[in-house]
């Protein structure tokens, strides 16, 4: 193997109107990310290592913006990444130890000084990945960020996913969790006695593959004599923040990022004991996930239903009580609801985004096609969710409020905003943080959501066995 400073890259050729680099190099694409360059070595603040199944981040916060380019090395495979304007350090030194032995993409990394004002990093990978790399301007409490993000050449299959992941049970004879409500029947008969389309009958679960064509759309779901119809309700959990974005702070020192974690996994264990009921979250572990990405997992898996979870902060520790959140195109419904949704959504400046492959035309199409039916869907669960909530903790405000908050945009989607409680709030952050609060709050967006599906059984969109 190599050392660091025996893997040289091609010389560069470049053009002082772009801003990217192209070289072929033995076969291999060469891409460079160019800022400006302080005239003193800039100085490695930190360095930080969000490994995941969805892609795994590697941060170096600075104090300068950095120029970096990097080329992949086949046979092993390994990610060669050069730092211009900067001497090692013992921070930087530190990013050896960061390497977990669980991280899917990364076996372990390399530093070294390649040559005078250039450190040079190898990643040796555990398989073929797509990197990214891009710089990030101060935000939040973070300086300047050089980001890696390795993810996997085989896009992952989510429905797969679910499958590996979950243990669903159709068996009517499975006891439902315990709380203190009388659930209503999961799906009930319409008026005319006759049953629903999308009537729940006992049988294994039969998922779907993920397809642009909706199964009810596939001529293979069309009911046949003796073959019975299988609904599973896929529910998609949205644990807000994660990674780079910790979310509101509490002044104990609670993150939002990690309670509501915590609530999502009870919340995904209640669920998955209900018949016929299976949970994507889309983070299962601190990474970050941005925005839109939440949105397109959610319709990726054809989500029934999509319920970010939240814990709320404010400039004031007095401010508490739980609140749920849909969807306006119209204004938000308070102030309050207004100053929460633009915090919200500021999430992809702390968290990271790279704009550059950030698919502008989705988002201009979530932007666009959020319908008022979704919104009057999302009423409906919001409601539902908010009275159940309202048994376990004082509400900020007694009804369901609007705003125009970037995760609630699936167009096709019903979807609601869950703020658990101020985390801001002393005495609403020693809640959040106890084990049976937390219990409290799935169990009552559990009995919400089968309220909602009682009323509203779920459209058609079957597998036949």
């Amino acid at each position: 193997m190599p050392s660091p400073s025996q893997i040289r890259p091609e010389p560069l050729i470049s053009s002082p109107i772009t801003r990217r680099t192209v070289l072929k190099a033995g076969g291999t694409l060469l891409l460079s990310v160019f800022a400006p360059m302080s005239a003193m070595a800039a100085q490695i603040l930190a360095v930080r290592v969000w490994p995941a199944e969805d892609y795994t981040r590697v941060t170096l916060e600075n104090d300068s913006i950095l120029k970096a380019t990097h080329f992949i090395v086949k046979d092993p495979e390994r990610l060669v990444v050069d730092i211009e304007g900067l001497e090692l350090n013992p921070t930087l030194k530190g990013l050896v130890a960061k390497i977990q032995s669980n991280d899917p993409y990364i076996k372990q990394v390399r530093v070294g000084q390649n040559r005078p004002n250039v450190v040079r990093l190898v990643f040796d990978l555990k398989e073929e990945v797509t990197p990214q790399l891009f710089t990030l301007p101060p935000a939040g409490s973070y300086n300047h960020r050089l980001i890696f993000d390795l993810y996997p050449v085989r896009e992952p299959d989510l429905i797969a996913q679910m499958i590996e992941k979950g243990d669903w049970s159709s068996d009517p004879a499975k006891p439902p969790m315990a709380d203190t409500h009388t659930p209503p029947p999961a799906l009930p008969l319409p008026e005319s006695g006759k049953p629903p389309v999308a009537a729940v009958t006992p049988a294994t679960p039969v998922v779907p593959p993920v397809s642009d064509v909706r199964p009810e759309q596939r001529p293979e779901a069309r009911p046949q004599p003796g073959q019975k119809v299988v609904r599973m309700i896929t529910i998609a959990l949205d644990p807000g923040h994660g990674g780079e974005d910790p979310g509101a702070m509490g002044s104990r020192g609670s993150r939002e990022k990690d309670v509501v974690l915590a609530i999502a996994k009870r919340l995904k264990t209640k669920l998955e004991l209900q018949p016929n009921m299976r949970v994507m979250l889309t983070r299962d572990a601190d990474f970050f996930v941005p925005l839109g990405m939440r949105v397109e997992k959610a319709r990726k898996v054809q989500a029934d239903l999509f319920v970010s979870i939240h814990a709320d902060a404010f400039i004031q520790p007095t401010a508490r009580g739980s609140s749920v959140f849909v969807l306006s195109e119209k204004g938000a419904t308070s102030t309050a609801a207004r100053w929460l949704a633009n915090k919200e959504n500021q999430a992809d400046l702390i968290g990271g985004v790279n704009v550059k492959n950030h698919d502008k035309q989705l988002a201009s199409v979530l932007l666009d096609l959020s319908t008022t039916a979704q919104i009057n869907d999302s009423m409906k669960l919001g409601k539902a969710v908010l009275r159940e909530i309202g048994g376990i903790n004082r509400l900020h405000k007694g009804s369901v409020e609007q705003a125009g908050f970037a995760v609630l945009k699936a167009p096709d989607i019903p979807s609601i905003l869950i703020e658990t409680a101020f985390i801001s709030n002393p005495e609403e952050e020693a809640k959040l943080t106890d084990n049976g609060y937390q219990d409290q709050m799935a169990d009552a967006i559990v009995t919400g959501i089968k309220n909602y599906f009682a009323k509203n059984p779920p459209l058609a969109k079957s597998r036949l066995t």
